[in-house]
């Protein structure tokens, strides 16, 4: 069907036009109009059959939603191309407009294809879920949603963080809380006149005393350098993850208190300046 000379009819006799187009492709149109309709239900039953079988399959809920939306959509695209081509339409150059504006917006979005790419990644290998801790591109926070463009994430003073799936997938992914448990890090300096052993005895009754640190694997505490002004030694405890912050900071004060009890002297940065006057000139 040459739509340009059909339109050109339409202007000079459109009723002969109307019947004769009847005639000739009324039971096609009707076919075309049977063929979108029932097609377009096929698609949607079969679009959500595949995003009920992902879901069956533990696939992200994200993902899974995005693959039924593609899905539907795709079909669509070739149920109206079949339809056309029923009716008597050329579909060959409309394909080829089609793709070549399809390629167009390819290019024109390009950012947001690698944000894209990126959030099938995520969602995919998934380095980290929803409510998981994490450290990833420049940003700390925990994750409150991740999405096809870009992940949610809240900080700890609870700022909302949108932070391009690109960003997070091109560099370092820490996950603070992917494993039950952590260690703490402590560094605790005291003074070269105190006894090491003594130290070694009140930071291993601190942490025996504390219901938090776990038995297996046992805490670590070792000299870890003898620095300008103190000798620090290493704590190392482990605790679960849900619980590291609160041990984190309770050890620090803790560590206090019974040092100032038992006399420990936790010694801060000194330098000592001598001062020697110069000797007077002669005459």
């Amino acid at each position: 069907m040459d739509l340009r000379k059909l339109l050109d009819d339409l202007r000079t006799d459109p009723l002969n036009v109307v019947g004769s187009f009847l005639a000739q492709y009324g039971g096609k149109l009707l076919v075309a109009i049977l063929i979108y309709v029932v097609g377009r239900w096929v698609a949607r039953l079969l679009s959500r059959v595949i995003g009920r079988l992902l879901l069956r399959a533990r696939v992200e809920p994200a993902l899974a939603g995005f693959v039924r939306n593609m899905s539907f959509a795709g079909m669509v695209v070739f149920v109206v191309l079949a339809a056309l081509a029923q009716a008597g339409f050329e579909t060959s150059s409309l394909i080829a407009v089609v793709g070549a504006a399809g390629l167009a917006v390819a290019f024109a979005l390009q950012g947001s294809l690698a944000n894209f790419a990126a959030g099938i990644m995520i969602i995919t290998f998934r380095p980290f879920r929803a409510g998981d801790t994490i450290e990833a591109a420049g940003v700390a926070g925990t994750v409150e949603e991740i999405q096809i463009f870009s992940t949610i994430l809240k900080t700890a003073d609870n700022r909302r963080v949108f932070v391009p799936n690109s960003a997070i997938t091109g560099g370092n992914i820490v996950n603070v809380t992917a494993n039950p448990t952590r260690r703490v890090d402590l560094v605790i300096g005291v003074s070269y006149a105190d006894d090491v052993a003594k130290v070694r005895g009140i930071l291993e009754r601190i942490l025996a005393e504390d219901p938090r640190v776990l038995r297996d694997p046992a805490p670590a505490i070792v000299v870890g350098a003898l620095a300008d002004s103190s000798v620090n030694l290493n704590v190392r405890p482990w605790v679960r993850t849900a619980d590291y912050w609160n041990v984190y900071f309770d050890l620090h004060e803790r560590v206090k208190r019974e040092f100032d009890r038992a006399g420990v002297t936790i010694p801060f940065p000194q330098r000592e300046v001598h001062l020697r006057q110069a000797a007077a000139a002669t005459a």
